[in-house]
């Protein structure tokens, strides 16, 4: 069974809403989506890495937002700490990624390295900070969790800003505005090439 595969499993397994099941349904995809952008088709690559763009930074956002201060006091503060900071880190290397033609030499080397880190990250989490959530904190407390955590995700950034990530305070007061950019900048992009590259990348 595969990382996404497990990930699906345990999800399936907690209740609607849970906000671990909301995490490891995401991690499941953002892997899907990886694997997609790796070794897809030549012609939907473009496309699975916007994809894979906007769920992360939604995906981080949120994380940062409404998880990590529940994992401060579960899980303790050096673990949510860490993870802010890979979230962080890898904020950068996507932004790094966005500038680049999908499918170059440079591109795919730096995919392949990003992906490994993402996916050490998910584990970190999966091993550290979940179980900390689902031990100590209620089921009520964690389906609420969960309903922030998709409702945060639904005005999110959709590209990565390194300089808010990694930072829960500046994720509150400047992630609006970027919301607002990116989701506008999204709308061009989905109407403004039929050749399926985005302007402005």
């Amino acid at each position: 069974m595969s990382s996404a595969e497990q990930e699906r499993a345990e999800a399936e397994e907690l209740p609607s809403e849970d906000v671990v099941g909301v995490l490891l349904e995401q991690h499941a995809r953002i892997r899907d989506l990886f694997a997609a952008v790796r070794s897809g088709p030549a012609e939907q690559r473009e496309e699975r890495f916007r994809e894979l763009r906007a769920l992360l930074a939604v995906h981080e956002t949120a994380e940062e937002m409404i998880v990590r201060p529940a994992a401060k006091k579960t899980a303790g503060e050096h673990e949510a700490e860490a993870r802010n900071e890979e979230e962080k880190e890898a904020n950068k290397v996507l932004a790094e990624l966005d500038k680049l033609e999908v499918g170059s030499e440079r591109f795919t080397r730096l995919l392949a390295d990003f992906e490994q880190s993402v996916s050490d990250h998910a584990e970190h989490e999966e091993q550290e900070e979940f179980p900390a959530l689902r031990t100590r904190l209620s089921e009520e407390d964690r389906t609420k969790m969960g309903k922030r955590v998709l409702a945060v995700e639904k005005t999110a950034p959709t590209r990565p800003h390194p300089t808010a990530a990694g930072s829960p305070a500046l994720q509150w007061t400047v992630g609006p505005f970027a919301s607002v950019l990116d989701r506008a900048r999204d709308a061009v992009s989905s109407t403004g090439s039929s050749t399926g590259s985005s302007p402005g990348r």
